[in-house]
């Protein structure tokens, strides 16, 4: 493993600009600076919601509306595929996507306003799907707490996906929407290997802190689930099995994978974390990925993006359905939509 200086506690190993700049710079070590560079801090920044709810048609998902009351996210994951979001705000997907944070204060009125609207039709909402909507700084701001809390006065269904710890906070609330079939939480895992996943996803809880908080928010009657995502080839694969096991024994009743893959601005910033942390797997690393991606770092096609194609990726599709099988883990049961009531209009209560 290298020991080229890198920020402490952050994932990515620079600040590249984003595919929207007109101009590049490029860093360049004379050798005169050796030490490691001081910590760098997180920042917070207000971004007003124009509306709570992002929609989506993609058949690779199994959703069509989401919320993230975050922009960026600290945890760093170095794959994190909403790096490239960053580049719209004119910020790098590097550092700056971990570092340079945004919030949404008025998500949870600008949710009541959309829940209220007289076309609105419900269907399950998936929180968290772009940065972790439990990430360090919800723990004071209680963002995602305040949008629950909208949810389960409507009644209304949701899923959330998280790597953290702290959503055994909400337990209460997430505990009160399942007893009605209106909630359930996937619990994303990459690896158990700890020092791995220090370096991967460095401020994440750890592999054994996301199975605990699994265990306990199973125990409070939340389904419970877990997403083997991403897959890296060679580094994590065999795990495959036991991270699936691991899942089962803290109470999973479902399970889900993806192949990693290299959108935009993270194709460059993966390969650099590579060749610097794992350094004499690269080649192999990314020659299997390149395999189930028709050649390519990544591949965008619908039906093949997320779990790839060809013969690496049959053979990851078929570990997973066989322990699926012996493991008993199906797919997330479907939530209920038929008992949703819209929010109050301006405090009043509708005439309809």
């Amino acid at each position: 493993m290298s020991e080229k200086p890198r920020p402490w506690g952050r994932g990515a190993l620079g600040n590249p600009g984003s595919r929207y700049l007109s101009h590049a710079t490029e860093s360049v070590d004379d050798g005169w600076h050796r030490d490691d560079p001081p910590p760098l801090r997180t920042s917070l920044s207000v971004e007003h919601a124009r509306s709570a709810l992002s929609w989506n048609d993609s058949p690779d998902v199994p959703f069509d509306r989401s919320l993230n009351p975050y922009r960026g996210c600290e945890h760093g994951c170095i794959y994190c595929y909403a790096r490239p979001y960053h580049a719209r705000v004119d910020l790098s997907p590097g550092l700056d996507f971990e570092s340079r944070l945004f919030h949404k204060p008025d998500l949870p009125e600008r949710l009541r306003d959309e829940l209220g609207a007289r076309s609105y039709r419900p269907a399950p909402v998936a929180i968290g799907t772009a940065t972790d909507a439990y990430q360090p700084v919800e723990r004071e701001l209680e963002l995602t707490r305040r949008t629950i809390e909208v949810l389960l006065e409507c009644r209304h269904p949701f899923s959330i996906i998280t790597k953290s710890a702290l959503i055994e906070r909400d337990a209460d609330l997430i505990g009160a929407a399942a007893e009605q079939g209106l909630a359930q939480v996937v619990f994303s895992l990459t690896t158990l290997q700890t020092k791995l996943a220090r370096t991967m996803e460095p401020r994440a809880a750890s592999p054994a802190r996301r199975l605990e908080a699994m265990a306990r928010l199973a125990e409070h009657g939340i389904p419970v689930g877990i997403m083997v995502a991403p897959i890296v080839p060679v580094l994590t694969d065999h795990e495959l099995e036991r991270l699936m096991a691991a899942g089962r024994v803290a109470g999973a009743r479902s399970a889900c994978y993806s192949l990693l893959r290299l959108p935009g601005e993270v194709s460059g910033l993966f390969s650099e974390w590579l060749k610097t942390m794992e350094p004499d797997a690269y080649d192999h690393v990314m020659n299997r990925l390149r395999e189930a991606h028709g050649g390519l770092d990544r591949d965008e096609r619908f039906g093949t993006r997320m779990r790839g194609a060809g013969v690496y990726a049959d053979l990851m599709s078929q570990r997973f359905a066989l322990a699926a099988r012996r493991l008993g883990l199906g797919p997330a049961a479907p939530l209920r939509c038929d008992l949703f009531r819209p929010p109050g209009r301006h405090g009043q209560l509708s005439l309809f």
